[in-house]
C-alpha cells in the first residue's frame, strides 16, 4: 500500500527529480524509491548490516515450546478468572 509523504526539500532537489524522471520516461515517485533503496543498500553495506547476524540465535530459549505454552495458558487463564469474578 503507498502511503503519502510530505517533506520541505531544497527546490534544485525537486528540479532534479523532476528532469530525471522525465529523462527516464518514469514517475518522480519511481526516482525517489529507486534513489531510496538504493541509498540504503550502500549505507547497509557500509555498515555492513545483516539482518541474520543481528538476530542470529534470538529464537534460542532456556525454556522449552511446552514450557512456554504452559506458562502462557497459565497466565491467560489466570487473566479470564481475574475478569469473571
Amino acid at each position: 500500500m503507498d502511503k503519502i509523504l510530505s517533506t520541505r526539500l531544497d527546490e534544485s532537489i525537486v528540479h532534479r527529480i523532476t528532469n530525471l524522471a522525465r529523462k527516464l520516461n518514469k514517475s518522480k515517485k519511481y526516482v525517489i524509491e529507486t534513489a531510496v533503496r538504493m541509498y540504503a543498500e550502500k549505507v547497509e553495506d557500509e555498515l555492513e548490516t545483516d539482518v541474520f547476524k543481528q538476530t542470529f540465535a534470538s529464537w534460542k530459549r532456556e525454556e522449552s515450546a511446552e514450557q512456554i505454552l504452559t506458562r502462557a495458558r497459565k497466565e491467560f487463564n489466570k487473566s479470564m478468572q481475574r475478569h469473571t469474578r
